[in-house]
């Protein structure tokens, strides 16, 4: 594990370097472009962040309907009850201080001939490159019974805020003994070990508060993201494999996959049959946000694009970046997006500028929490290749936590994880 962070930590290093010195000083004293960025999440404030910083003339504008951001990342500690959901906020005004001017509004349409976009507040903003970072939408009609509205009763929490609150009030004011359901998607969807973590911190808070509890996770999957990781640390702490597990995982080829709902009841139906939850959280099947939709750069439910630079393979001068895009082999997760946003601030300023984009390396580290003290993460770097078009990991670099580590090294891990959320919150919006 020592080698191969450190591979990964000069790999990351060398991409910093690359994104941050190769070509861009010629493209800052370029005349100034203007740029319109959807979204402040991740992705869309990492790009506008970085764009002024290669560029400093140049005119960005972040349209973002919410005030103050709430990273998903982390939300699943609020959820079990070790971190307050304060500490997950970040205020969009923050982006003012690197110059970039911020719109609270929802953006409604692109119109990529005329180069502008539309507000729902009906203000029309002109760019040369338009960057969408909108996240995900659900895809409510997958699950029969399942909607927004159902969601106020069974909370999916896959967009932190209210529902992460909501799941968390529910959980706290559930008897001892009672049953937790958790569903979890198809892929691909946002943070693939989100689910599996947030089963974990779930079972802590059961196991020292309502120990009777039981969690029946029904899974459209018959394999998930760092199982033997999460497995091994169910069977630490939660009983997992025996007959007092806390714990009961049911994949796909058992019937685990969610078909529908009735939040009046609080019943799930899967294909094994009718459950009954006194707390259920269905994660729904994913798709790209909705302004993607509507700006038509879906294909199959996500936007393909070009993944040297992002920019959308369907509509030209628009780049596509985070969860809503198709980036082959690098995962749907926050620690992705800041890395793509890079990426797409530097091959958005040269093409801008008529000049020919930097190659990326890219790069993506994922912490999980199985239980008191006991962290672990994957990691990977990912070079781009020009003739395919793919993101291709780098042979030797990142790497997977071991099995069988020791309490320490677990310790180890949960520091890092928590090192690296308030880093990475730093380098998106400080």
């Amino acid at each position: 594990m020592q080698s191969t962070r450190r591979g990964f930590l000069r790999a990351t290093a060398a991409t910093a370097t690359l994104l941050g010195t190769v070509g861009l000083p010629h493209i800052a004293r370029a005349a100034a472009p203007s740029f319109v960025v959807i979204g402040g999440g991740p992705g869309g404030a990492t790009t506008a962040k970085y764009i002024r910083r290669f560029a400093p003339d140049a005119r960005v504008t972040v349209i973002e309907p919410n005030a103050t951001y709430t990273t998903c990342f982390m939300s699943n500690e609020v959820i079990g009850g070790d971190r307050d959901i304060s500490t997950l906020q970040v205020p969009m005004s923050a982006m003012r201080a690197h110059g970039i001017t911020l719109v609270q509004d929802k953006a409604t349409g692109i119109d990529a001939d005329a180069k502008t976009v539309t507000t729902q507040g009906g203000e029309t903003i002109a760019f040369d490159r338009c960057i969408v970072a909108p996240g995900v939408d659900f895809r409510y009609d997958a699950i029969e019974g399942y909607s927004a509205e159902a969601a106020e009763v069974m909370p999916h929490a896959w967009k932190a805020g209210p529902q992460t609150t909501l799941l968390r009030a529910q959980l706290e004011a559930m008897e001892d003994g009672g049953t937790v359901i958790v569903s979890a998607p198809p892929n691909p969807f946002r943070c693939p070990p989100g689910p599996y973590e947030r089963i974990s911190l779930i079972a802590n808070y059961l196991k020292q508060h309502k120990p009777k509890s039981k969690i029946l996770v029904l899974d459209a999957k018959d394999k998930f993201s760092k199982q033997g990781l999460f497995e091994q640390a169910w069977e630490t702490f939660y009983g997992y494999g025996t007959e007092n597990s806390m714990i009961e995982w049911v994949p796909k080829a058992d019937g685990g996959t969610v078909t529908g709902v009735n939040p009046a009841t609080m019943e799930v139906t899967a294909v094994a049959g009718t459950f009954k939850g006194d707390v259920v959280n269905i994660i729904p099947p994913q798709t790209a946000g909705a302004i993607a939709h509507a700006a038509g750069l879906v294909e199959d439910g996500w936007c393909p694009v070009n993944k040297g630079t992002f920019e959308s393979l369907v509509v030209e001068g628009v780049h596509v970046l985070g969860d809503s895009s198709v980036a082959a082999s690098m995962p749907k997760s926050g620690s992705s997006a800041n890395s793509q946003g890079k990426a797409a601030a530097a091959g958005a300023l040269a093409l801008a500028m008529g000049q020919e984009p930097p190659v990326p390396h890219l790069a993506n580290a994922c912490y999980s929490i199985g239980g008191p003290d006991h962290g672990f993460s994957v990691a990977a770097v990912y070079a781009y290749d020009d003739f395919e078009n793919a993101l291709k990991p780098v042979e030797g670099s990142g790497g997977v936590s071991p099995m069988d580590a020791g309490p320490e090294s677990r310790r180890r891990e949960m520091f890092y994880a928590h090192s690296w959320f308030e880093n990475i919150k730093a380098d998106i919006w400080g």
